[in-house]
């Protein structure tokens, strides 16, 4: 989401002492020492409102400003790889008062908090508040950073995290796409698997995007996608944005690695670069795949078990040796596919659907050669790497993995996929899928 959020005004609730809210969430940005990343508020004013939130620190935090509780958890929530379902379950007439604020991680009830006051039994929470908002705050400065689906909000009903979600038959918690619930005067669901702010719930509180871009994604809590990854180390700098799918990578060495990493199968992407071809001293860009990177990954044509092509000089690159001209140039917003076949330790890339063969150009079929034939079996993890290697510019790449955009534009028009796992902007060779939890269990 990333300063996108949604608002609706509310109307005069079913109840201002029961609700309960709903949604799978996975994090792109973490915020150790930023601003909150606001889940929900609802508020009239800075000083009239309640906020539930990723906390500075990657705590979850439900807060009201009324002097009417707080729990935040002792727990850190810092996986940007992982979909949480959030559940927070609000009854001031509980009895118990540990009871009046309950909340559920992934179907399991958290009751280790670092701050729990709870507010006195029948309490009055004001949840007539006029705005209700979904991924920022009454002021615009908790922006949260990443995707959300499966939203409900529940007016006048307590429900715990099994009204929502549900363990299949391997001991995964999933999503209960149509839960049996009554959501009350001001309940809605929305964000049914797309980016739709209609309510589905029957009572027609839609929201709007009151700002940025909700863009769709085929990451989801059934199927996630790898994307690059912001907690792997780097000797340069690297500014992740768009769900971790585009970063930039500045000064010598700022580099990426994939989220997903792979030791069999036969594996497709793309990536898309802004700038391509500066001067080399100014900038240069590398994309390989690299084994089991560990430490600061630096300059990738000089990383040991990496595996790739430089824009400069189309030169390609093994285990931190350059040969000489492989393959053509290629220019900003020309896409490089990645074709990755474990199974038998080989590497394929092409330059707008056209791959290279060693001849110095962008012309064969898939059926052409590979770059690389026998990759070192000494690694047992491979991963999609790129980074900046020279100077002090930038290089902006923007990663397909299935999700079907590079940044926030979509694939102008789908090539074909016989796995029906990912999108992707060119054909998908014959065998290979999207990298994806969907593709691994293919």
């Amino acid at each position: 989401m990333a300063s996108t959020y949604l608002s609706r005004s509310n109307g005069t609730p079913t109840s201002q002492q029961i609700f309960t809210f709903s949604a799978w969430v996975k994090r792109s940005k973490l915020n150790p020492s930023g601003n909150n990343m606001q889940l929900f508020s609802q508020y009239n004013d800075t000083s009239n409102r309640m906020d539930f939130r990723f906390q500075t620190g990657d705590t979850i935090d439900f807060y009201h400003t009324s002097s009417l509780g707080r729990i935040t958890t002792n727990r850190l929530f810092r996986d940007t790889s992982a979909w949480y379902h959030i559940v927070l379950r609000v009854d001031t007439t509980q009895a118990t008062s540990s009871d009046r604020y309950r909340l559920y991680i992934n179907g399991v009830q958290e009751t280790s908090f670092s701050t729990a006051t709870y507010p006195s039994q029948n309490a009055n929470l004001g949840t007539n508040f006029s705005t209700f908002s979904i991924g920022d705050d009454s002021y615009g400065s908790s922006d949260f950073d990443g995707c959300m689906t499966h939203i409900h909000y529940t007016d006048g009903q307590s429900y715990d995290a099994t009204a929502f979600g549900q363990t299949d038959a391997n001991g995964v918690w999933t999503i209960k796409t149509s839960p049996s619930v009554t959501y009350g005067t001001n309940g809605f669901f929305i964000l049914k698997d797309g980016n739709s702010v209609t309510d589905q719930s029957g009572n027609g509180n839609n929201f709007t995007v009151a700002g940025g871009t909700l863009t769709q994604t085929e990451d989801n809590p059934s199927n996630i996608f790898a994307t690059l990854n912001p907690l792997f180390p780097t000797t340069g700098t690297s500014a992740y944005s768009n769900g971790n799918l585009t970063v930039e990578c500045t000064g010598s060495a700022g580099s990426s690695t994939s989220s997903l990493g792979v030791s069999s199968g036969k594996w497709y992407m793309e990536v898309k670069q802004k700038v391509a071809n500066e001067p080399l001293g100014n900038g240069e860009s590398g994309i390989c795949v690299v084994g089991d990177p560990t430490g600061s990954l630096g300059n990738v044509s000089g990383t040991a078990f990496s595996y790739g092509i430089r824009n400069y000089q189309g030169i390609k690159f093994e285990n931190a040796s350059e040969t000489t001209s492989w393959h053509g140039n290629w220019t900003a917003g020309d896409i490089i596919s990645i074709a990755l076949d474990m199974d038998n330790n080989r590497v394929y890339f092409a330059k707008n659907g056209q791959y290279a063969d060693g001849s110095g150009n962008w012309n064969q079929s898939f059926t052409g050669s590979p770059a690389y034939l026998s990759l070192s079996t000494a690694k047992t993890n491979y991963f999609l790497a790129m980074s900046q290697l020279h100077g002090s510019a930038t290089e902006t790449y923007e990663a397909n993995f299935g999700n079907g955009y590079f940044g926030t534009t979509a694939v102008s028009s789908a090539g074909t996929n016989a796995s029906g796992n990912g999108i992707f902007e060119y054909d998908v060779p014959t065998g290979y899928t999207a990298l994806s939890t969907k593709g691994l269990n293919l």
